[in-house]
């Protein structure tokens, strides 16, 4: 699969993105985990995969975190961590290194949650970064939707068109029954809590920083002109924030202007 996006932050192809901390920790991670399961054998994966039964009546939850580093067999672990490379160099370039590791564990974990719902006494294990590749496909797909990315390195489709396709056709496959042997409802979990951070994540965190910043104010006295400054400032960002943020959630992330996007980075910069 080769592809290439533009936008008005960019254009550039994927492959020319820089290859980050964060997206070479995971795949090496995943590789040697990798190992590790050819050598211990099936034991491994009842104890580290997802087995929903045993999260919940025996309480295993470091199920729900580990199990996105395991994997099902050669393939399974080349084509996840291929896509993994693919979307994520260039995601990581755009938003640093920890907002990147905090997005593919929060869309990991919310995989996991919708599986443990869907199937609470399942005692099958879910093993994969499914989840979290499928969140990295909406993030590429919510910040460069026109991208055009070639699926088998022949059918032109836009990333926008590739996550409906895929969300549709999980969400069908997933309700038909389990008989493949795949996961459908973690890789719609990764999906839709990906969606869902990105949409209102930022709101959310601006709201609570703003809290946050007042209960400062008053464990930390400052002095009069100092405190008047800063709040200023803060609360000047926090309005330009929300103001850009309503504007993207009614006209979408291409509307911003280039003045609108500098604003979103420095707020990104000063958040992480």
């Amino acid at each position: 699969m080769r592809g290439y996006y533009r936008s008005e932050f960019s254009f550039s192809p994927i492959g020319g993105a820089h290859f980050g901390g964060a997206v070479r920790a995971i795949i090496i991670a995943n590789v040697i985990v990798f190992l590790i399961q050819l050598v211990v054998g099936r034991g491994f994966d009842l104890l580290f995969g997802l087995v929903p039964a045993l999260v919940i009546q025996k309480f295993m939850i470091w199920q729900l975190f580990t199990y996105m580093f395991l994997h099902g067999g050669f393939f399974h672990i080349l084509l996840n961590m291929f896509l993994v490379w693919m979307f994520g160099r260039s995601i990581e370039a755009s938003w640093g290194t920890a907002a990147f590791l905090k997005y593919y564990c929060i869309t990991g974990l919310g995989a996991a949650v919708l599986t443990l719902i869907v199937m609470p006494g399942s005692t099958i294990p879910t093993i994969g970064a499914s989840g979290a590749v499928y969140g990295l496909l909406v993030a590429f797909a919510m910040m460069y939707p026109n991208a055009t990315i070639y699926v088998y390195f022949l059918i032109p489709v836009t990333a926008r068109q590739l996550v409906i396709f895929f969300a549709i056709f999980e969400f069908f496959a997933g309700i038909s029954g389990p008989s493949d042997g795949i996961a459908r409802f973690a890789h719609l979990g990764g999906m839709l809590v990906g969606y869902l951070y990105l949409k209102f994540g930022d709101r959310l965190n601006i709201r609570w920083h703003h809290f946050t910043r007042h209960m400062q104010s008053f464990k930390l006295p400052k002095t009069k002109k100092q405190a008047r400054r800063n709040h200023a400032s803060s609360s000047d960002l926090t309005d330009q924030v929300n103001r850009i943020l309503d504007k993207i959630l009614i006209k979408g992330p291409d509307s911003l202007t280039s003045e609108e996007e500098e604003i979103m980075r420095k707020y990104s910069k000063r958040k992480h």
